[in-house]
């Protein structure tokens, strides 16, 4: 198995993940802020697109524990990661800062797209 932890640092809210290639599978963590834990997980698996067959797509499902928010970020994640590299992925995040505005979750949002973007390459080049 392959594994690769990367961070984005940039900001005020670092968010880090460790990234393992189980055989041609994607097992996913996002972690950040000052109470890291597992507050949702989704699984997505490749399919082809509704709207254009010759596009890959992705479905998933997401289960979140409760009081955590963590659903959108997962199902954005893990969609991403599944179409973009034809692969079954699990992604699972949990993401604390107290007291944050919309602002804030859009910088979060923002850093977690680009680290996912890094990801992906990373997949690419050596899985």
């Amino acid at each position: 198995m392959k594994s690769f932890e990367l961070s984005a640092l940039e900001g005020d809210y670092p968010i880090h993940s460790l990234s393992i290639l189980v055989g041609e599978d994607l097992l996913t963590c996002l972690w950040g802020g000052t109470e890291p834990h597992i507050g949702a997980v989704a699984v997505a698996l490749p399919r082809p697109s509704l709207a254009d067959p010759s596009v890959t797509s992705a479905t998933s499902s997401v289960f979140t524990l409760l009081g955590h928010k963590e659903d959108q970020l997962v199902k954005v994640v893990s969609d991403r990661l599944s179409a973009r590299l034809n692969k079954n992925v699990i992604v699972a995040a949990g993401i604390h800062w107290d007291h944050l505005d919309e602002g804030a979750i859009a910088e979060i949002m923002d850093s977690c797209q680009g680290l996912v973007e890094r990801i992906g390459d990373v997949v690419e080049r050596e899985g």
